[in-house]
């Protein structure tokens, strides 16, 4: 059967509030919304080779403006109010912006197959240059990893970045 034109819809228990805000030693992930707007275009835009690398896939193809990525923030807001995908945008807790973190259904980002059949969440993330040369792109992966582990109800993510870490013990 040919999966790829398909997309693995994301399934939560009833009843289950998916977290607005995530923390793990220094890292905090909120809901993106709008008001994350100056960071993150500052963000995609100083990191679109490491993007391409690290993370892959088809966005960005190009630096982004305002206008563009303020579309693109109130998308994420309805897909996460809705219950289609979760956007976060990450800090340190200094309040440093240091990329965005990813849930999707299969077949969103990453083409459905009958293995990914498997999987019930397309996990991915980036972060800026500054960020990356700190450890924080391994650092998210690792809270990433607890908080699927911890906080949400999916049983088998699917981490469908470039460049995956090795996992810390």
């Amino acid at each position: 059967m040919p999966y790829e034109q398909f997309i693995k819809k994301l399934t939560v228990p009833a009843g289950f509030t998916v977290p607005d805000r995530l923390r793990f030693e220094n890292l905090e992930a909120r809901s993106i919304t709008r008001a994350n707007l100056v960071d993150d275009v500052r963000g995609i835009n100083a990191s679109l080779e490491l993007i391409a690398r690290t993370r892959g896939g088809g966005w960005p193809t190009e630096p982004v403006t305002e206008a563009v990525d303020y579309v693109d923030l109130v998308w994420h807001e309805l897909e996460f109010r809705d219950g289609y995908s979760f956007a976060y945008a990450v800090y340190d807790t200094s309040g440093i912006y240091l990329g965005c973190c990813y849930l999707y259904p299969l077949g969103r980002r990453t083409e459905l197959t009958e293995a990914l059949l498997a999987y019930d969440v397309d996990v991915s993330w980036w972060v800026t240059p500054s960020a990356y040369a700190h450890g924080d792109y391994a650092k998210l992966y690792a809270a990433l990893r607890h908080w699927l582990a911890t906080e949400f109800p999916f049983w088998r993510p699917y981490y469908s970045n470039r460049e995956i870490p090795p996992a810390a013990p």
